[in-house]
C-alpha cells in the first residue's frame, strides 16, 4: 500500500492474513477504525494482545478452554461414552450452538496433510486412543469435514482405533447431507442434525 502511511499499510496488511478477509475488506476495516473514536481501536489492539493469555488445552478432549478440564468434559449430564472427533475448537462450536449433541468432543487439532508437513504426530491422535483404551467408550463419531483431507484422517483414525487392543467399538461418520469440500463451523443447525442423525458405520 505505497499509497498510505506505513501504519496503515502494516494494519491492512495484518487484517489481509486472517482467513476470509480480502485486501478491500481489510482496508474497509482500517479505515474503519481510524474513524472510530480511539478507545474502540486500542480495545481492539488490548483484545488481540491479550487472546491467548489463559488459555490451555482440555486434558480431556483437548478442546481450548481456562480450565484443566472444560466445561463439556465435566458435565456429568453428558454421555461420555459417545466421543464427537472434531478438527477444530471451532467445530465443537458449532455442535453446541445447534444443540443437538450430548455426548463429549475429542478436538484433533487439524487434520492429516502431508504436504504441509502435518502427520498423525501433529495432531492429538495418541491423546484420543489413550481414551478409548480407559474404557467406558461405545461410539466414536468421525466428524471431520469432508474435504480429502477430511477423509484421509478418518481412515487413518478408523485404522488406529480397530487396532487396538481395547474391545471393538462403534466407529461412525457424518452422513453427507454436507457438501463435499464445506465445513462443519459453517453448517446451520438443521443440515448439522441431519448429517449427525444419519451417521453411518466407518
Amino acid at each position: 500500500m505505497k499509497n498510505f502511511p506505513s501504519s496503515i499499510s502494516r494494519m491492512i496488511d495484518a487484517f489481509a492474513s486472517l482467513p476470509g478477509i480480502g485486501e478491500k475488506t481489510a482496508t474497509r476495516l482500517v479505515f474503519y477504525l481510524i474513524r472510530s473514536p480511539g478507545n474502540v481501536s486500542r480495545e481492539l489492539g488490548e483484545a488481540a494482545q491479550n487472546l491467548k493469555e489463559g488459555l490451555k488445552l482440555c486434558e480431556k478432549c483437548r478442546n481450548i478452554t481456562m480450565e484443566n478440564i472444560c466445561g463439556v468434559c465435566e458435565d456429568s449430564n453428558r454421555d461420555a461414552s459417545q466421543i464427537c472427533v472434531v478438527e477444530e475448537a471451532l467445530d465443537v462450536l458449532a455442535f453446541e450452538k445447534a444443540g443437538i449433541w450430548r455426548g463429549v468432543y475429542h478436538v484433533l487439532n487439524g487434520v492429516l496433510n502431508p504436504l504441509d508437513g502435518i502427520g498423525p504426530e501433529s495432531l492429538t491422535i495418541t491423546d484420543l486412543v489413550r481414551r478409548v483404551e480407559g474404557g467406558g467408550v461405545e461410539e466414536i463419531i468421525l466428524a471431520m469435514n469432508p474435504s480429502v483431507e477430511g477423509e484421509a484422517t478418518a481412515m487413518y483414525l478408523t485404522k488406529q482405533l480397530q487396532a487396538g487392543s481395547f474391545p471393538k467399538i462403534k466407529i461412525t461418520r457424518l452422513a453427507r447431507g454436507l457438501p463435499t469440500g464445506s465445513e462443519l463451523s459453517y453448517a446451520d443447525e438443521v443440515t448439522l442434525g441431519a448429517a449427525l442423525k444419519g451417521r453411518r458405520e466407518f
